[in-house]
């Protein structure tokens, strides 16, 4: 049977990434684009075979992929257990954000956020389909995401907003009346694996691993304490007249898998203030028994990484969000 390369762009678009990454407040802008490709499958266009590739079925083990703690005094601090890591990094987060500075805006106007602001970037990996991978819309996906999604940037994550006075759940469905992400509730019960590194310059590297959650929500679990999330997506596929499932309910039928993400952390001893970081959230959104149009009963995977560095350079902030430092 022909398959629709748009088709199969859709089921994972729609429902793997872009009904995933509405729930993210960051990233609700891509549901235009799911919408105009689904009206495209829907009026016949672009019909193509696919070229099936190899099967998919990756584990669900939740591996370690960084070096170990090894116990020592790394820059002066001793760091006998993950605990010890996970505190010293809860003091140098809640000390960096902490810290603000002003900005001058598009306006004129001076503004004050989060001395230390990062950029943002979003990788998509293979798009499975019924446990296959098609070349055709492997090359299609990148592409498309490429040219919906609209780098900002934001304090440490997890973070709502530059500004620290509006930096909690805002809108979220999972809204907390009484906590922010000012400060962190990360510790050692959420490592998977941690290291230290002393770089001989008066700073330390913390490298984490936290352990694998599902469906994590900000702030809620190991995932959501570490990263920014997506929070639960359900809803968000259930509000999309176009897909529907040949059995069970949204809440039944899409997966969203949190494991092998790790931060690298440096940080000053003198101050415990944040001086560079990269956060590598890696997760997969699985999905099945899902429809749309005349596309039935199909299944699908698809991996993302989203990438937060800090600090952002000036170039990025100016086209990001027309700030600079001043």
């Amino acid at each position: 049977m022909k398959k629709t390369i748009k088709s199969l762009a859709c089921i994972a678009l729609v429902i793997a990434l872009i009904a995933s990454l509405a729930g993210c407040a960051k990233i609700n802008y891509v549901t235009n684009g799911a919408i105009k490709a689904i009206n495209e499958v829907k009026s016949g266009d672009w019909l193509n075979q696919g070229e099936e590739g190899e099967e998919g079925g990756d584990s669900e083990e939740d591996k370690i992929v960084i070096d170990e703690l090894t116990p020592g005094t790394y820059g002066g601090v001793e760091f006998k257990t993950v605990d010890d890591v996970a505190k010293y990094y809860k003091e140098a987060y809640d000390y960096t954000k902490s810290l603000t500075a002003e900005y001058k805006t598009e306006d004129g106007s001076t503004a004050t956020y989060y001395k230390l602001l990062g950029d943002e970037n979003m990788e998509i990996g293979d798009v499975m389909i019924d446990g296959s991978a098609n070349a055709v819309v492997n090359k299609l996906v990148p592409s498309i995401v490429s040219g919906m999604f609209k780098p900002s940037t934001y304090g440490l994550v997890p973070c709502y907003n530059r500004d620290p006075n509006l930096d909690n759940n805002g809108e979220d469905e999972h809204k907390k009346a009484d906590h922010d992400f000012k400060t962190t509730e990360f510790s050692g019960e959420d490592i998977l694996a941690a290291n230290v590194t002393d770089n001989g310059d008066g700073t330390i590297t913390l490298v984490i691993q936290p352990k694998a959650a599902e469906m994590s929500t900000r702030g809620d679990d190991s995932q959501g304490r570490f990263f920014e999330v997506l929070g639960d997506i359900s809803g968000v596929v259930a509000d999309i007249k176009q897909v529907s499932f040949t059995q069970g309910t949204p809440e039944e039928n899409i997966r969203v898998i949190y494991k092998g993400g790790t931060g690298t952390i440096k940080i000053d001893t003198k101050t415990k203030e944040v001086v560079e970081a990269d956060y590598v959230m890696e997760t997969t959104v699985k999905v099945t028994h899902a429809s749309i149009a005349v596309i039935k009963d199909k299944s699908a995977e698809l991996t993302i990484k989203y990438i937060n560095h800090y600090p952002a350079t000036d170039e990025y902030l100016k086209s990001s969000k027309g700030i600079t430092r001043k």
